[in-house]
């Protein structure tokens, strides 16, 4: 069990999660996600799924910030994307 809000370790995370209908969320507090279905039903090959992925990480925040004034819960939440 990970305590990510007592315990941040935000800064740190190599974590993503691939939602039920094909999302990659790059942390469960991202506002955006990547469509990784479209692509796949379309016939992308692992190098080209591999490139969404690695471009969806490299805009994963320093940190989730919900401790902080303005955070924003995500649309989706966790009950909705197969947490």
């Amino acid at each position: 069990m990970i305590g990510s809000v007592t315990r941040p370790f935000c800064e740190d995370c190599d974590r993503a999660r691939l939602t039920a209908d094909g999302q990659l969320r790059n942390c469960l507090f991202s506002q955006t996600e990547t469509d990784l279905r479209g692509p796949l039903r379309a016939g992308a090959d692992d190098a080209e799924l591999a490139d969404l992925w690695r471009g969806g990480m490299w805009t994963k925040l320093a940190g989730h910030r919900i401790n902080e004034a303005g955070f924003a819960q995500p649309i989706r939440p966790m009950s909705a994307i197969g947490g």
